[in-house]
């Protein structure tokens, strides 16, 4: 039996929609059991909080357990009580944790990658079997900039020329339901990427094809980029996190192509193209503001 945190999140519901795919058995983890009932597949479902985990005889029934939390401060903890409770109930699960691009760097300080490396750290050091799915930035991401697109066909960021192997959650979602359903990675790192690594212009570039409409891009000043952010209701914890992810793609950090999403599921990556292509209501529609953060 497979349990999956993070169910009703952009990764987790891909997931789950893999595992369904695959007729696996699935248990849900939901804040609330209501939240459960839009769920893809027919997943059975329990109620817990990272900080307020199952009981250990609820966790041994779990051989496998995908383990996704939000990007926010308290990350580390809330992962850290859970891991916690899976060694408590003695078991040994293999844990297929989501991280991020650049979190085994210990040079890079991005504070959602500093998370995810405590995490691990901790994860290592129980002696659970770990796999690890460490994406590039989500092609979801771009969303955030729909708002600012629509206003003045302007794409606005702090990432100078820096580039980024963006890649669709969906992705992601696949290599980790395929790490979960199938044996031998015990012990990997998978850092699934896109097909091509792309500036902010490239990525203008693409939108001004996908929409027929001429999109420019801006290299925003951090000062700039932080008072949009504010704005739109992001911590300041969560906005300086995003700016030192912006630095870090102008530093080049996020310029990775790698061959995981093929070599695991067998079949090549979503190209940004296409994704826009897909995703063109997302744009065109009124969106939700920016996300606490890009991971």
């Amino acid at each position: 039996m497979i349990l999956v945190t993070g169910a009703t999140g952009r990764v987790g519901y891909h997931v789950l929609e893999a595992l369904a795919d695959a007729r696996a058995e699935v248990t849900a983890m939901v804040r609330v059991a209501a939240r459960a009932d839009d769920l893809p597949g027919t997943p059975l479902h329990l109620a817990a909080t990272f900080d307020d985990p199952p009981p250990a005889e609820v966790l041994r029934a779990f051989d496998q357990v995908f383990l996704l939390s939000p990007a926010i401060e308290e990350q580390a903890e809330l992962e850290t009580v859970f891991i916690d409770a899976l060694v408590a109930a003695g078991h040994g699960p293999h844990v297929v944790k989501i991280a991020a691009d650049g979190f085994v760097d210990p040079g890079c300080e991005v504070r959602f990658m500093v998370s995810h490396r405590q995490v691990a750290a901790h994860l290592d050091a129980t002696g659970l079997p770990v796999t690890y799915v460490a994406p590039s930035l989500y092609l979801e991401d771009l969303l955030i900039f729909a708002d600012g697109l629509r206003e003045t066909a302007e794409l606005a960021a702090p990432a100078g020329h820096g580039r980024v192997g963006f890649v669709a959650a969906a992705d992601v979602a696949a290599v980790a339901a395929r790490v979960l359903t199938s044996e031998g990675h015990e012990g990997a790192t998978y850092v699934p990427t896109g097909p091509e690594a792309l500036r902010f212009k490239d990525v203008a570039a693409r939108l001004s094809s996908v929409f027929a409409r001429e999109v420019g891009y801006t290299d925003q000043s951090a000062r700039r980029a932080r008072e949009a952010m504010l704005a739109s209701g992001v911590s300041p914890w969560q906005a300086d996190g995003n700016l030192e992810l912006f630095d870090w793609i102008r530093q080049g950090g996020a310029d990775t192509v790698t061959a995981a999403v093929q070599e695991v599921t067998g079949a090549g990556p979503q190209s940004a193209a296409d994704w826009l292509e897909e995703s063109r209501e997302g744009f065109e529609g009124p969106s939700l503001g920016l996300p606490r953060s890009m991971f």
